[in-house]
């Protein structure tokens, strides 16, 4: 019985987080779209929807501590519950990165874009994409997928590095783009480092499955960049 009662309360919280990823999902598109069409109103939606994501992060720790305290898991149960309390938190950093795309079109004032948007908001369709199928591997506790869906982080890194290209274009060809290239390129970034906490949630699924740490590496990491 008590068993049961722990199960039932452990779908409970993997259904939060499952929730908690789609709050930051519908985020991150609402944050680009609102740069896309320099909609401050809807830039200050996605801000204030935020203190939602954050409450519901906490919800779920508290949840995660609630079951280890009162159930005593071992072994793979505690690997999941300790797993879920790293994976909130790799969420609600995606939504510090919508939050941020926000605030950069509220500070972009009455400045226009400095180019159409094509590729950034691409980046926020694959980013939020690898996000929701990698949270679908982690509740399912489904290694095989979770091996695969980092692979795709090169696309958001082609992505990332064509945006790069064309703002320093911009700006060679007239210094006074330095700023609103800026711009879009730590939006680019925000984007970019979304997708790179994608493959941590994934070394946790794995960690949960096989019980083994292992890092999946990245392009940035060939480079020396690493993941902070």
């Amino acid at each position: 019985m008590l068993r049961k009662t722990f199960e039932n309360e452990l779908q409970q919280v993997k259904d939060d987080i499952l929730v908690l990823g789609s709050m930051v999902e519908q985020a991150v598109l609402d944050s680009v779209q609102a740069l896309k069409k320099r909609d401050a109103q809807a830039s200050r939606k996605v801000i204030e929807a935020d203190r939602k994501v954050n409450e519901k992060r906490f919800e779920i720790e508290n949840q995660v501590m609630v079951l280890i305290a009162t159930q005593q898991p071992m072994a793979h149960d505690l690997r999941l519950l300790a797993s879920i309390l790293d994976v909130a938190s790799e969420i609600e950093r995606m939504g510090d990165y919508a939050k941020g795309i926000a605030i950069i079109n509220i500070r972009m004032g009455d400045q226009p874009l400095l180019k159409p948007l094509i590729d950034i908001p691409r980046m926020a369709e694959k980013g939020t994409d690898m996000l929701h199928r990698a949270l679908t591997a982690f509740v399912n506790e489904d290694a095989e997928t979770a091996r695969a869906i980092p692979r795709e982080d090169d696309e958001v890194d082609m992505l990332y590095n064509q945006v790069y290209r064309e703002l320093i274009t911009y700006i060679l060809s007239d210094p006074k783009n330095i700023e609103r290239a800026n711009w879009l390129l730590w939006a680019a970034h925000n984007l970019e480092r979304l997708s790179d906490r994608v493959t941590n949630i994934c070394e946790r699924t794995i960690f949960i499955a096989t019980g083994e740490i292992q890092e999946i590496d990245s392009s940035w990491d060939e480079l020396g960049e690493g993941k902070p």
